[in-house]
């Protein structure tokens, strides 16, 4: 049972795929605190998807948009407004793309264009989104804005490749577009940095399960869940967060503060 945290806000959560996705359980627990929204992802994301069951648990109806697209992103406001009945109180970006990972391509062999296909889908489209929503005035005042990142946008790992650089920008954007709808309606904008997730898009890139438990072993309260991040940006959304903004939120159980620890050590020595 929920707190009611959310009572009474709106709100639109992109990027929910299947009952793995950061955005599945973020969507549940919104709803479960009083939050109504709606549901959106690419037309072929809805259609590889299971997005129709979660509308229904929730109550929420599905808006197809592409978030690169400035003339879906319009409608994808324009419409949640009418749903929902007013200006929107808090949105989720949960979209990442790299079509060079998914082909395998190694990073000093990219192919330039599906590098500015991966930095569009998985970092310029969250400046896309928040443009469109200045732009319609769609935000109400202390709004909550937020965007799930990865520590690769600060050190590099293998087999990230340009969604490295994707994460970069996002994050970027999320500062400087912070200062502005902070200045403009008191909207704050964050990203969460997660733990690396066992989500479909996650476990499609090449050495996950070994990096996962590499990040277990080095994050003193273990790797942090699907449903731990859900109920982080909860928080985020609420009324107790609204003086967070522009900022970079590490939510990985410790790994980006810590050196080293005995578990990595002991295996180390074997």
């Amino acid at each position: 049972m929920g707190n009611n945290l959310l009572q009474g806000k709106r709100g639109i959560i992109f990027g929910a795929l299947d009952e793995h996705s950061i955005a599945w359980k973020t969507a549940l627990a919104v709803h479960e605190e009083g939050g109504r929204f709606t549901l959106t992802n690419a037309p072929i994301a809805l259609r590889m998807g299971k997005i129709n069951e979660l509308a229904k648990a929730c109550g929420a109806e599905v808006i197809p948009a592409d978030a690169t697209s400035e003339a879906d992103l319009q409608n994808l406001f324009t419409r949640s407004m009418e749903i929902l009945g007013g200006k929107i109180d808090f949105v989720l970006h949960s979209i990442g793309m790299s079509p060079n990972v998914r082909k395998d391509r190694p990073y000093g062999d990219l192919n330039y264009e599906w590098f500015m296909k991966t930095l569009d889908i998985s970092g310029v489209s969250f400046h896309k989104v928040m443009q469109t929503a200045e732009k319609l005035d769609a935000m109400n005042e202390w709004g909550s804005i937020v965007a799930l990142s990865y520590i690769a946008a600060q050190r590099t790992f293998p087999d990230y490749s340009d969604m490295a650089q994707a994460k970069a920008v996002l994050e970027s954007i999320a500062r400087s577009y912070g200062y502005r709808f902070g200045k403009l309606k008191k909207v704050r904008v964050n990203t969460i940095s997660q733990s690396p997730t066992k989500t479909t898009a996650g476990t499609g890139i090449s050495g996950f399960d070994v990096f996962f438990d590499y990040a277990q072993m080095m994050s003193p309260l273990g790797n942090a869940s699907a449903e731990d991040c859900a109920r982080y940006i909860v928080v985020m959304f609420s009324d107790y967060t609204r003086m967070v903004t522009m900022q970079n939120l590490m939510h990985d159980g410790g790994f980006s503060s810590t050196g080293i620890t005995e578990e990595l050590i002991e295996r180390l020595k074997r």
